[in-house]
C-alpha cells in the first residue's frame, strides 16, 4: 500500500521524511496508519525511496599499521 508519511522514519531500506511518499506491505501500512506515522497516498508508487546520505568523514586506516605514537 503506497503511504505518505506525516512523520519521519528509518530503516535498513529506507529513510524517509514528512511528506515522502513509500510503498508498504498491508499489514506494517495499516501499523503505520493507526500510530498515525502516516496516511494513505494518491498517485502512483515511487520507483525507489532515496537512500540516506552520509556526512563526515571517511573511515580511513592507514596502511602502515596505524600507529600514530610513531
Amino acid at each position: 500500500m503506497l503511504l505518505k508519511m506525516t512523520a519521519g522514519l528509518s530503516g535498513p531500506e529506507f529513510n524517509l521524511k514528512p511528506g515522502d511518499e513509500y510503498e508498504f506491505e498491508d499489514a506494517e501500512a495499516a501499523r503505520l496508519i493507526e500510530a498515525g506515522f502516516a496516511e494513505k497516498a494518491d498517485g502512483e508508487a515511487p520507483a525507489a525511496a532515496p537512500a540516506a546520505k552520509k556526512k563526515g568523514k571517511a573511515n580511513v586506516v592507514s596502511a602502515e599499521g596505524g600507529d600514530a605514537a610513531d
